[in-house]
């Protein structure tokens, strides 16, 4: 990943941003020779023409690899920068009044334009310490219990809920399954599915597994444009297909987790745009744009009464996966996959098993 020194702000290049980094260097060679004004004024706005077409070209095009790779971008705004900039009044609440604390699950009362909620959202950490100390936003059970705990809260002063949801998966170490990982995740999806508040669910970064999920149910559900939301993070699902997670361009393109992929399939509700060139280079502008879409859909939720709420969100929650195309099985002869010998397959063990159950004979009482 290429670095540009050159400006104040650092900007880290993504590997298939080489051109854009090209044009930076350029630009900023003339910026010093000059300024806006001067005898460079000329090239230097023809240089940034040129990046500006460059970006949109690059950005309009992505590979649902390259989304991934920006969705994970170590500049693009966090659910620290949201609390900063876009929530006011910031009480957080801690603890799940059963094991602890933990601090890649961050629960705080908060004020969103005039209206006070309860704002849930999984937090990666700014530096390796803050990284190290939230676990790179992979949360525990404690975590998810701590966020069940607060929405009750909620629902309890009939605040909206707003989740920001950001995380490579749930935690899968022993600890965290010892402790019931699985449970705390399926307790919170049948319970966020009954709450009579309203819940807005937005994917800011990375949606991976159920780790998105334990945050992820409500009435509205929306991806920032370049972010991602997926059963699987491309690199579990490499490993698992095919042993080798150099494959997860390949398996990104398999798992549809793009937005855009997403909304074809009728599975998220809407999709944040992002300034040109990702939300890493103009925080304010994709701050201001999940604000709009909030207090957009929250002014629209609150104005539902709250049995009609809740038949929705459940028919909602129904009808996922019912548009989507079923898969036709081949005719004919079953071929094994991944690379499975025929002779090895479930089809030929039953059909062996058969035969030589037929040739044995019975034994005499």
């Amino acid at each position: 990943m290429a670095v540009n020194t050159a400006k104040t702000a650092v900007i880290q290049y993504l590997p298939f941003e080489d051109k854009i980094a090209e044009y930076d260097r350029r630009i900023a060679e003339l910026l010093k020779q000059d300024s806006l004004q001067g005898r460079n004024a000329q090239d230097i706005r023809i240089l940034q023409v040129e990046q500006t077409r460059l970006l949109k070209e690059i950005y309009s095009n992505l590979t649902p690899w390259q989304t991934v790779q920006v969705s994970r971008h170590p500049q693009r705004p966090i659910l620290a920068d949201y609390l900063n900039l876009l929530f006011k009044e910031i009480r957080p609440l801690h603890g799940d009044r059963c094991f602890g604390d933990d601090r890649a699950i961050i629960t705080t009362f908060a004020q969103l334009g005039r209206e006070k909620v309860m704002v849930i959202g999984q937090n990666k950490g700014k530096d390796i310490k803050e990284k190290v100390a939230c676990n790179f936003g992979c949360s525990n059970p404690e975590g998810y219990r701590k966020a069940l705990l607060k929405m009750k809260l909620a629902e309890k002063f009939n605040l909206p809920i707003i989740t920001l949801i950001d995380t490579p998966g749930a935690h899968p170490g022993i600890g965290a399954e010892e402790r019931g990982q699985a449970q705390a995740i399926a307790v919170n999806l049948m319970e966020m599915s009954r709450l009579t508040v309203p819940i807005i669910c937005v994917v800011i970064g990375e949606g991976g597994s159920g780790g998105a999920l334990g945050i992820g149910v409500g009435d509205r559900l929306a991806m920032l444009e370049h972010s991602y939301y997926s059963v699987i993070s491309p690199e579990g699902c490499a490993a698992i297909l095919w042993h080798d997670g150099a494959k997860a361009p390949q398996a990104a393109a398999t798992l549809k987790l793009t937005a855009k992929e997403l909304t074809r399939l009728k599975l998220i509700d809407a999709v944040i745009p992002e300034p040109l060139g990702g939300a890493h280079r103009n925080i304010h502008d994709t701050i201001y744009n999940v604000e709009q879409y909030l207090l957009r859909t929250l002014a629209e939720l609150k104005k539902i009464k709250t049995d009609v709420l809740l038949e929705k969100r459940y028919q909602k929650l129904r009808s996922i996966g019912a548009d989507c195309r079923s898969v036709q099985k081949p005719a004919g002869k079953i071929e094994s996959r991944h690379g499975i010998p025929h002779r090895l397959s479930a089809q030929v063990q039953i059909e062996t098993a058969q035969t030589d159950a037929e040739k044995t004979p019975a034994k005499e009482n």
